[in-house]
């Protein structure tokens, strides 16, 4: 059949067929992309007397074949987005996606790619009784994405971005309700899921070498050389696939659920009033076509029915909606199942031509690919999209495939769409300049628009364009942290994206914790390939995520991220973390995950001691001021802390080290009872445990700072037991109340037992062996500033303390000959205790003595306590 007739064609469609369908009142069918079908009536206009059609006949084939022969048995052909799908020669570049053969495409395997292993329905059940289930079933994704991090080591970084990509999450975040908290957690889903698929698209290909040489004997072959030499080409088709895979799991397989009522013909409300008005002999109240060829609506300037007018534009706009998401093929056989096979045809002339009989030598022909007058086809498509007079979504279908941007963009509504559009028609203009210079070029694509031929295009003009958009909505949309992170990964510039990194985390507004999450695990990926990374900003990005996990209490996780940076900085990081943790059964769980993260637990739980004992600005105060000595909410935490260095039995001398500085400033401030649990709370068989140590390397004597430690414990010890017994006495004393001669007989008794047991546990601290007490044995250690003044402090204000309270008790037991020797004791060269009191001290000491003396002399002693001579 010969669509330039002028005759009416005759379908092979049976009258009353034709009838039944077109008195049928047709329901609205939903367009699965946002807008409303364009339903545009053809205006009069100019006559067009070659028109596009006609040319398509010139440039694909003389004749409208039924499109089956045009799509290969068993196979999807892929469309021409102005570059081979195949980059390697060896490869079929018509029956496989060119991309698909270099890495495993993004939209393939996606049903096995899920974090979730739970049953979705009863899932999403439940999550519609939480307050944010968009929220709650997105939870999960934080351990989920560390178990992907640890299980792929980095010679397996692409199967961890396998694993990064979220599919089934967005289906449950979907079922769990469309309230604004969910909506928003899903589209930030999706965007990150979007973005892995760019990243494993983009540095998966980039790992492969490109090399194959073949003569330029034919279109494709210049093109796949092109795209073998020229990365630039190559990046910027695979983000045009990627943007169309995105654009595929949008709209599903939503073809396969409209319902055309034009199975097999075209325009059938159109032919059955044509076949009336011939039967009848009438003319028509409407105008409209008399031929139904696919150029009579512009051709003659008449409309087709309305409905037919209404099916083409719902059917254009979804033509387009199946390019945009690179269903080539399906928009074919969409066309078919229209009745336009002619249409059909016209979606086939990008293919490149290459004709292997020329250079294969072999006898047996073999088949010719592409179309010869490819030329023509483009210049036909770029007219197409010119066409004002077409519906909207007609023209960008063939602006599409003929690089025509501005009809392009009038039906782009998305960031996505706009830099879809840009990139395609890009590599178009690319393939194109290519032929050109090689001498492939049609001599049609010459006549294309001066500005199509001269444009210089870049990755980086088209983000200038983009921002310099007129649309609204996309100018807003180019600013959205997901859209800014693609934008500096296509472009390949790491420096750009750690400074809007840098920028994110200063501003006022906190980030959303998927999107941190997600820039913490784009940073890891990117350090596991070798990229040179500002090292300043992936510590704060880390930090900034470790800081959310400890917020959201996800103390699993801190661990493995903080292994992640620098050591000194990890120390502090997870040791501000550990203090956090009150739960005791949660320690020893914390502490194991960090010596699987491989840090220094020694290191962290040495300064998470220390950063709680030093917290405080207390000094050591003199004995004679009044103090709280009660236990307070922050001496408890210093009591509790020191149970971060008990856990492992390889950490005792630094929990004695540790302990004994708590326990030093708790008896300064006369806190004993907060000493004692300190005391209580360091193993029995610590220094025991410290010398078997030391032996098992084969050492006999201890350090001299581990020796200092086990001598300072010993001393703060006889100290805490002299205090108990003091106290003990003290209880006794007022207790025991004498009535009876007999109850004050054994009131004195005991009293005598308890005085000699104080005065004991006393002696034990003033006359402390080697040395005394709070005094170093070696000296061969380092010196601590601190803690030398500390000691010496103690003594000045425990030891006069103990003096005092000994002679008090002497003296309330009459024991003052015992008290005159205490002088003797303090003022010994052997002892030297004199030395540890103050002038002040020792007047009100010399003042309790004299009442002594005076005592002795009453009752017939010298004041030395000495029987008077006869």
């Amino acid at each position: 059949m010969d669509w330039g007739q002028s005759e009416l064609p005759s379908p092979v469609v049976r009258d009353d067929e034709v009838t039944v369908a077109a008195r049928r009142r047709r329901k609205k069918v939903a367009f699965p992309s946002p807008g409303s079908p364009v339903v545009s009536t053809v205006t009069p206009a100019r006559s067009l007397r070659n028109t596009p059609a006609s040319l398509f006949r010139q440039a694909v084939t003389p004749r409208v074949p039924d499109v089956s022969s045009i799509l290969p048995p068993g196979g999807r052909t892929p469309r021409y987005t102005h570059t081979p799908r195949n980059v390697i020669s060896s490869l079929n570049l018509d029956d496989s996606e060119w991309t698909t053969s270099i890495y495993t495409s993004p939209v393939m395997g996606l049903e096995n790619t899920s974090f979730f292993t739970n049953d979705i329905t009863n899932l999403s059940s439940a999550l519609l009784k939480e307050d944010d289930p968009g929220e709650a079933a997105a939870a999960s994704l934080f351990p989920d994405f560390l178990a992907s991090f640890l299980k792929h080591s980095s010679s397996a970084v692409f199967d961890l971005l396998e694993d990064y990509q979220v599919d089934v999450l967005q289906s449950v975040v979907l079922r769990a309700g469309q309230n604004s908290k969910t909506a928003g957690v899903r589209w930030l889903l999706q965007q990150e899921n979007c973005s892995w698929r760019l990243i494993t698209s983009l540095y998966r290909f980039n790992c492969w070498c490109l090399c194959v040489q073949v003569p330029s004997e034919s279109e494709k072959v210049v093109v796949e050389q092109l795209f073998q030499r020229d990365a630039v080409i190559r990046q910027s088709q695979l983000v045009v696939d990627w943007l169309e895979s995105i654009a595929k799991d949008q709209i599903g397989d939503f073809s396969d659920n409209i319902e055309y009522y034009a199975k097999n013909v075209c325009w059938e409300n159109t032919l059955h009033a044509l076949k009336l008005r011939r039967k009848s002999g009438t003319g028509f109240t409407v105008p409209l076509v008399t031929e139904l060829d696919p150029d009579a609506p512009l051709r003659q300037q008449r409309p087709l029915a309305d409905l037919d007018r209404e099916d083409d534009a719902r059917l254009m706009k979804n033509l387009f909606t199946l390019i945009r998401a690179g269903m080539t093929e399906e928009a074919q056989r969409l066309c078919k199942r229209c009745g336009q096979a002619w249409r059909a045809a016209t979606l086939e002339g990008w293919k490149l031509y290459h004709d292997p009989n020329l250079t294969s030598g072999s006898i047996e022909l073999q088949p010719v690919e592409g179309n010869p007058q490819r030329g023509i086809w483009k210049a036909c498509c770029w007219r197409m999209a010119e066409e004002e007079q077409l519906n909207r979504y007609e023209r960008a279908i063939y602006a599409s495939l003929s690089g025509n941007l501005k009809p392009l963009l009038a039906v782009c509504e998305s960031w996505e769409d706009c830099v879809w559009a840009y990139f395609r028609v890009m590599v178009d203009s690319l393939v194109e300049k290519d032929l050109m210079s090689s001498g492939m070029a049609h001599q049609e694509v010459e006549t294309l628009s001066r500005e199509y031929l001269e444009a210089n295009w870049t990755m980086e003009k088209v983000f200038e364009e983009l921002q310099a958009s007129e649309s609204k909505r996309v100018l807003e949309e180019t600013k959205e942290h997901y859209h800014v992170i693609q934008k500096f990964v296509i472009l390949g510039d790491l420096d750009g994206l750690m400074e809007e990194f840098s920028d994110w985390l200063t501003a006022s507004k906190p980030l959303p914790s998927h999107l941190l999450r997600f820039m913490t695990h784009l940073l890891l990926f990117f350090r596991s390939l070798g990229l040179a990374l500002k090292e300043e900003v992936c510590v704060d990005v880390l930090k900034a995520y470790i800081s959310f996990l400890i917020r959201d209490q996800q103390t699993d996780l801190v661990a493995s991220y903080v292994g992640q940076l620098p050591a000194e900085i990890a120390t502090a990081q997870y040791g501000a973390f550990l203090e956090t943790v009150t739960q005791p059964e949660l320690r020893p769980q914390c502490l194991r995950l960090a010596t699987d993260a491989g840090l220094d637990v020694a290191a962290i739980t040495k300064l998470v001691v220390e950063t709680v004992r030093e917290r405080d600005d207390a000094e050591f105060t003199h004995h004679n001021q009044t103090l709280e000595t009660g236990t307070t909410k922050d001496d408890q935490r210093k009591i509790d802390v020191i149970d971060w260095l008990l856990f492992d039995p390889a950490h005792r001398a630094e929990a004695l080290k540790q302990s004994n500085a708590i326990m030093r400033k708790f008896l300064a401030l006369q806190k004993h009872d907060a000493a004692k649990a300190v005391f209580s709370k360091v193993p029995e068989d610590s220094m025991k445990e410290i010398c078997s140590q030391w032996a098992g390397i084969g050492q006999t004597t201890l350090p001299a700072e581990d020796d200092n430690a086990i001598r300072e414990h010993l001393c703060i010890r006889a100290y805490l037991v002299c205090h108990q017994s003091f106290g003990k006495g003290l209880r006794v004393c007022k207790c025991y109340m004498p009535f009876t001669l007999a109850s004050l007989s054994a009131w004195s008794c005991r009293l005598d037992v308890l005085t000699e047991d104080v005065k004991e546990r006393i002696y034990n601290v003033l006359l402390f062996v080697d040395g005394g007490w709070m005094v170093d044995n070696r000296e061969d250690s380092e010196q601590e500033t601190e803690r030398s003044h500390q000691m010496a402090a103690l003594r000045s204000l425990c030891l006069p303390r103990l003096s005092f309270l000994l002679l008090s008790v002497l003296q309330s037991s009459s024991r003052h000959q015992e008290a005159l020797r205490l002088a003797d004791i303090i003022s010994s060269d052997q002892h030297r205790l004199y030395q540890v009191f103050s002038k002040e001290e020792l007047r009100r000491f010399l003042q309790k003595l004299r009442e002594s003396s005076l005592s002795l002399l009453d009752h017939g002693f010298d004041p030395l306590g000495y029987e008077l001579q006869p």
